[in-house]
């Protein structure tokens, strides 16, 4: 993420301007700041993320949305827009601005974003009592770090590469490929991480 500009809003100001608005705007504490583009992998990988989750949520109780799609992190005072995540709480349902109940969360990496979303980002979403598996997903590598919530609270984290062909999202009972999450990325620029 990069801060392009800052300014103090209420929660109410930021969500009345963000219905208005030509860019995203995350906010945080009464700061906002737009959100950048991203890169052709990038998009790519969640776009994929997405549809398989898609397919795979449907007749379940569960939905999956794209990065349009806010997260409110009540304890923060903050609304976050994940690559992708997913909810099964029907409160969710109703509200049409923004979910407040996801149960995963994936963002795709980036250089200017990694240590944000790595960071104090996840350390906002770990305040989402619902949320029991959170992504980072490397669109420069094929590497996904799988960070699940333990009954005490504590987060475990497993790295996924080619070595581990299939991954495991517990909460939703979900398998899927590495392989098709990375589907039609820039192979070339993917400097594959066997470690």
């Amino acid at each position: 993420m990069s801060i392009a500009e800052k300014i103090k809003l209420s929660e109410q100001e930021y969500l009345k301007g963000e219905e208005r608005a030509e860019f995203k705007h995350e906010y945080l504490n009464g700061e906002v700041w737009a959100m950048v583009g991203a890169s052709d992998n990038h998009v790519t990988i969640a776009m994929n993320l997405a549809f398989l989750l898609k397919q795979k949520l449907k007749d379940t109780p569960c939905r999956s949305y794209i990065s349009d799609m806010k997260v409110k992190v009540k304890q923060a005072s903050a609304f976050f827009y994940p690559d992708v995540f997913v909810t099964c709480e029907q409160k969710d349902q109703q509200n049409t601005h923004y979910k407040e109940h996801p149960v995963f969360i994936t963002e795709v990496l980036s250089p200017s974003t990694e240590a944000y979303d790595r960071g104090d980002k996840f350390k906002h979403y770990r305040q989402l009592t619902s949320l029991q598996e959170y992504w980072l997903i490397d669109a420069q590598k094929m590497s996904i770090d799988c960070f699940t919530r333990q009954s005490d609270d504590a987060w475990v984290l497993h790295n996924y590469s080619l070595l581990q062909k299939k991954l495991i999202i517990k909460p939703l009972d979900i398998e899927l490929s590495i392989d098709d999450i990375y589907l039609d990325t820039d192979t070339s620029t993917l400097h594959t991480s066997l470690k």
